[in-house]
């Protein structure tokens, strides 16, 4: 469990570097800071560049089911293409950017990292500092499948994407909770925050920068605020200076009704996880909620569990994958990254025993095998559909507004 003391700040935006080197795929005539730019290509020769590249995919490696899709499903079916897919597991994407960054700096033409699973201010840091190969996305035969104007594939957390990552699974923020313990539930945001002070102890979040723990402050900084409608999605100081006071007097004002009086907070998602699993408290939260079967189904959470309905809706977003402008294997980066599109690596990846992620393909768009597939996956009483989950989804606010969030709750939060 974290204790109550000012975390590590992140990195934040890094110096630009001199143009790095790379393979065909990338135009180095841009300034350092600018994204490099990939030569428009056949897919073809796409294909035959690949051959024999090994790409290494850095990713959160906290999460065994993702870890296991990967080794057992993606990997194999790169080989068959002549990629080698090897998983770095990280235990913040921040590690990975870092790196790239510093690789950049240093030239180097052949870095570590050749795909980055990621979103929101990981990216906009990338992208900030001139760090990711770009426009390659278009050549990617199956983003056939996918939606062109959807707002959560065009943009990344307010950034537009502009062709330097490719869409990978989508997101819903969901708060769950054991209605065996939780007899009447609350129906708002507003109304979970008045429950955890009529029941101390029984309700906590995981500490920001926690991927789960800032949205779920993101989703208290609308309701204060008075609704999504009254944030603007783009930063500003004024904006932070109007809207941040309120947002953390509530965050204080409940905190002596948290889980252990709020002397301390999960140190992540599987600390409040394992807290809900042992009845300790009555909520957990999750921005992947198709995995909540197999949870239940294993033992892992009790059969009683169920996934809250948020008038409003809750957060909506999507992560990517994106290839670093220092990968030497950027044509077998955009091989693995075109096959994790592909409808049955969308499809095997929805599946609650494979992973449980939700697709970024347009229905229907796919063939009819795979529709059916989509349509066969099995439906639980635990959560309701992803349609009717996401129904009303509140957008991200642009990426430096959760940065500020996050430092705003170390200072004012967590340091006391």
């Amino acid at each position: 469990m974290a204790r109550r003391r000012p975390a590590n700040r992140r990195a934040r935006w890094a110096a630009p570097a001199a143009c790095a080197l790379t393979l065909a795929l990338a135009a180095c005539s841009a300034p350092a800071d600018e994204p490099a730019v990939a030569a428009e290509r056949d897919w073809d020769d796409v294909l035959a560049e690949a051959e024999g590249q090994t790409v290494r995919l850095w990713m959160y490696g906290g999460d065994d089911k993702g870890n296991a899709y990967i080794d057992d499903v993606l990997a194999p079916a790169a080989e068959e293409l002549g990629v080698a897919l090897e998983r770095v597991p990280i235990a913040d994407t921040a590690d990975a950017v870092n790196r790239v960054l510093s690789e950049r700096q240093a030239d180097v033409p052949d870095g570590e990292v050749d795909l980055i699973w990621l979103n929101g201010e990981n990216f906009a840091t990338g992208q900030q500092a001139g760090a990711w190969l770009c426009g390659w996305t278009s050549m990617l035969p199956n983003m056939e499948y996918v939606d062109p104007d959807d707002p959560l594939l065009t943009t990344d957390f307010g950034l537009d994407v502009n062709g330097c990552e490719a869409p990978w699974h989508k997101a819903q923020f969901a708060l769950v909770y054991d209605e065996a313990r939780v007899e009447d539930p609350p129906g708002s945001i507003a109304e979970l925050l008045a429950w955890s002070e009529e029941n101390p102890g029984r309700f906590t979040y995981p500490a920001p920068p926690d991927f789960t723990g800032s949205v779920f402050v993101r989703q208290v900084l609308y309701e204060v605020s008075g609704g999504v409608d009254d944030v603007p999605l783009e930063f500003s100081q004024e904006a932070y200076d109007e809207l941040a006071p309120e947002l953390f007097r509530r965050l204080e004002e409940i905190e002596p009704s948290l889980w252990r009086e709020g002397q301390t907070y999960p140190q992540d998602l599987g600390a409040l996880d394992q807290l809900y699993a042992d009845g300790q408290v009555d909520f957990t939260m999750t921005y992947g909620p198709a995995t909540l079967p197999d949870l239940v189904a294993d033992g892992t959470f009790p059969a009683t569990t169920r996934v809250l309905l948020v008038e409003d809706g809750t957060i909506g977003n999507a992560s990517f994958l994106a290839i670093p402008a220092t990968s030497g294997s950027q044509a077998g980066a955009m091989v693995v990254a075109n096959l994790a599109l592909s409808p049955e690596q969308q499809l095997a990846k929805a599946r609650p025993e494979v992973w449980g992620q939700y697709t970024v393909l347009e229905q229907d768009l796919l063939p009819e095998e795979v529709q059916a597939g989509f349509e066969a996956l099995p439906q639980s009483e635990i959560l309701p559909p992803y349609e009717e989950l996401s129904e009303g989804a509140d957008p991200e606010v642009e990426a430096v507004w959760v940065t500020a969030l996050d430092e705003g709750w170390r200072r004012q939060i967590a340091a006391g």
